[in-house]
């Protein structure tokens, strides 16, 4: 599979441990930064994941800054991406099987490095039901992303 990881400052650290597991685990990583330690802002890193999703480029993404928060926020506003910030496996491998979540957010000021391997996995291993009522569910979120705001 395809992936492209990225972070921010807060979440540098743990990116660089999770782009060995993924090349360990046979993945091809497009890391988009960020290069080091030093302070950036996250929605700049948190783009290049999502716009990398929503072109085709990758398969899925994944984004790590401080608590994850502010990642999935910046990752949504790009249209086409479903990102969510798991710190549990159920929700890592349930977001994919039900809401298509194709962006996997992490907290690198929550989560240490063995359980981020295990998000990881869950998130990897999952695919999308395609049931009847999530293909529902998503057409309906996909309808508020279309939906024109401008005059609420």
């Amino acid at each position: 599979m395809r992936i492209a990881i990225g972070s921010d400052h807060a979440g540098f650290s743990l990116k660089s441990t999770l782009v060995g597991t993924l090349r360990d685990g046979g993945h091809d990583v497009v890391d988009v930064g960020t290069d080091s330690a030093a302070a950036v802002d996250y929605p700049d890193y948190a783009e290049a994941v999502a716009v990398a999703v929503r072109r085709g480029d990758v398969d899925r993404g994944v984004m790590i800054c401080g608590s994850g928060v502010g990642a999935s926020v910046a990752a949504n506003k790009v249209p086409g991406v479903r990102a969510a910030v798991c710190h549990d496996t159920y929700s890592a491998h349930q977001g994919v099987e039900h809401d298509d979540m194709n962006v996997l957010v992490l907290g690198g000021r929550i989560v240490g490095a063995a359980l981020a391997a295990e998000l990881l996995a869950a998130f990897l291993g999952a695919r999308f039901s395609d049931e009847e009522r999530h293909r529902r569910r998503i057409g309906k979120i996909l309808t508020l992303e279309r939906r024109d705001w401008s005059d609420e």
